[in-house]
């Protein structure tokens, strides 16, 4: 299974491109500006869309996407969130005031797209090229929000997204209990902006370290930092690279191994 990097940006800025991430080349995780940078064709392929929450910058991307290709696929693109992000799509976007209800056109009996409601701890599989298994995991933000675990169907190690969220114990509880090949956590705001990180309900590199501290004793995989704010990325890097280490059982000290996304990349290995 391959992850592509599509967008990993929490704001629009020069080569800043918002939450997207293409897993093979069938199924999009988030559908931020990142997406505008696929071909046609590729677009055209993906045939399901996994949203973590209603936001924005998590959003932006799908209703263009189905009007650059909806003429060119044969069938519905699915759509699965959880309930309240697909009220909030439906009454806030597809309404035909800000953009058509393609989950009526050209009827309501063939959409272009259809909407596939998710619930916390659900466990699915998709996928037209690869088969993929998902596990809906939680998350803990301003509006209604999930985060996610994929693996290769007949795999065991899985690629595991937090989504947006702020301190998430019942996210580690369940993550321990998974092989982890990798985790792609958000740490939105510097230490600077932690009060405002903490209102809007996003990590700081303070709240990430207390986070990691919960990975279980003896689990080890790299750590993948998303969604950082373009004016803040320097300074959030700067103080996630000082956490070199931290306390483990009787006060021992082992690497966390954190590393940066950056668009374009690919994540392999899963």
């Amino acid at each position: 299974m391959q992850v592509r990097v599509l967008g990993c940006s929490g704001a629009i800025a020069k080569d800043c491109r918002t939450t997207s991430f293409l897993v093979d080349c069938d199924l999009l995780v988030d559908a931020g500006t990142g997406v505008g940078d696929l071909s046609l064709d590729e677009m055209a392929g993906i045939d399901d869309v996994l949203l973590t929450h209603s936001h924005l910058d998590h959003i932006a991307a799908l209703p263009l996407m189905l009007d650059a290709v909806a003429s060119r696929r044969t069938r519905p693109l699915r759509v699965h969130a959880l309930g309240a992000t697909i009220a909030a799509l439906r009454t806030h976007v597809f309404n035909n005031v800000i953009w058509p209800d393609f989950a009526s056109i050209p009827t309501r009996e063939a959409p272009f797209l259809s909407f596939h409601e998710l619930t916390i701890g659900q466990q699915l599989e998709l996928g037209t090229q690869a088969m993929k298994h998902i596990e809906v995991l939680p998350a803990v933000h301003a509006v209604p929000a999930c985060g996610f675990a994929v693996r290769c169907a007949r795999g065991s190690a899985h690629w595991v997204f937090s989504g947006d969220t702020e301190r998430n114990p019942p996210f580690w509880e369940r993550v321990n209990q998974l092989d982890v090949a990798m985790l792609v956590i958000e740490t939105a705001f510097s230490n600077r902006e932690q009060a405002l990180a903490q209102r809007s309900l996003h990590l700081s590199p303070a709240t990430l370290a207390g986070e990691l501290a919960m990975i279980a004793p003896g689990r080890s995989y790299p750590i993948y930092i998303t969604h950082t704010k373009p004016a803040e990325t320097e300074e959030i890097m700067s103080q996630i690279d000082g956490l070199s280490s931290h306390a483990g059982v009787g006060g021992a000290r082992a690497p966390w191994d954190i590393r940066w996304l950056a668009a374009a990349g690919v994540l392999e290995g899963v």
